[in-house]
């Protein structure tokens, strides 16, 4: 059953919620990088921003829950989705490069085939599920801090959750503004090598980790 926000108590655990999620999801990433390529090319917007902020929302409920001490348990889980996050950032930024190396024609969306569904729900997973960090933010901050609110607990973890739908689809559905920007190939090009710079350093962060 969902928080009674009008309760005296809930309100004062949604609000530090809503502002914990904001700060942690702002910080440019992978993920964010990705969703606002697709809003550029208007690319299942739609279905990339409910999947960002779905997989969130699972990831918070799994901290707020009480998971939070998963790794505690099982020490093998974070090399392994480090290592493994690590070797899909480095094949993905080596796309992003030789994009920005070879280049190509500005948004003509008019011009232009759209991508697969599919391949862009699989990356959009990837780089969420794939990433140590959003474990490390999602579960076991978000987790920790839920547990100053003991049974306000549910209305933190929507407050968080509102967060990350607010910002994926602001992200998403904002890029538009701007389009006019990226109707030149330059502008990709630059955009491909910003990509390929963040993808790389998060990768080079995992594997110093």
């Amino acid at each position: 059953m969902m928080p009674d926000l009008s309760s005296a108590a809930q309100l004062p655990a949604f609000l530090p919620g809503l502002f914990l999620g904001f700060s942690l999801i702002v910080a440019i990433g992978a993920q964010n990088a990705f969703v606002l390529r697709q809003g550029l090319r208007n690319e299942h917007v739609l279905a990339i921003c409910a999947t960002c902020a779905l997989s969130d929302a699972v990831l918070i409920l799994v901290g707020v829950s009480g998971f939070a001490t998963a790794g505690a348990r099982w020490p093998w889980l974070e090399p392994l989705m480090r290592y493994a996050g690590a070797a899909f950032l480095l094949v993905y930024g080596l796309r992003s490069a030789r994009s920005a190396w070879h280049g190509g024609s500005g948004l003509a969306p008019a011009d232009r085939e759209s991508g697969g569904l599919l391949p862009a729900l699989l990356t959009c997973l990837a780089l969420t599920w794939l990433n140590p960090h959003v474990y490390l933010d999602t579960v076991v901050l978000v987790g920790s801090v839920s547990a100053r609110f003991a049974e306000a607990r549910g209305a933190f973890a929507l407050g968080a959750m509102t967060a990350s739908v607010l910002f994926f689809f602001a992200l998403g559905y904002g890029a538009r503004l701007l389009r006019p920007l990226f109707a030149r190939p330059v502008a990709w090009r630059v955009m491909d090598g910003v990509i390929a710079l963040v993808m790389w350093g998060i990768a080079a962060g995992l594997l110093a980790g």
